[in-house]
């Protein structure tokens, strides 16, 4: 009987673990999604271009691909006691996409940070103050 009741503790102990680990990415992105909106509204309030707002978007990437990332973990932690075979396929597919949106959030992160480095820093509204000659 001990052996199960080591047993029992320890799924106990892995289900604690993975809700805790469920918890810190549904509040990273949380924090950033209440961030990227704080900022959105006061960059809104005073900036009309749309360029203004990049920054904001590559902080909350940020926060979503890290989120994705515990969540991701946290399914893995939870696959890895006594998976069945359903529980792979599910974790399978769950990792698919959180793979996929990981790559598209990566790809469009690094887009923006492209354009930053083109373009100068959103926030001059003036191509000369920004480091770069307009164009014509």
């Amino acid at each position: 009987m001990d052996g199960m009741a080591d047993q029992h503790w320890f799924l106990e102990a892995v289900d604690l673990l993975v809700r805790v680990v469920e918890a810190a990415g549904i509040l990273i992105i949380f924090v950033g999604a209440m961030l990227a909106f704080v900022r959105f509204l006061l960059v809104g309030l005073w900036h009309r271009r749309s360029r203004a707002f990049v920054p904001i978007r590559l902080t909350l990437g940020r926060f979503l691909t890290l989120g994705l990332e515990f969540q991701l973990a946290s399914d893995i932690m939870r696959t890895s006691v006594a998976p069945t075979l359903v529980d792979i396929s599910e974790l399978a597919a769950v990792a698919a996409i959180r793979t996929a949106l990981n790559f598209f959030l990566a790809r469009e992160l690094k887009q923006e940070r492209h354009e930053i480095a083109e373009f100068g820093s959103p926030r001059s509204a003036d191509p000369k103050r920004a480091g770069k000659e307009p164009t014509t």
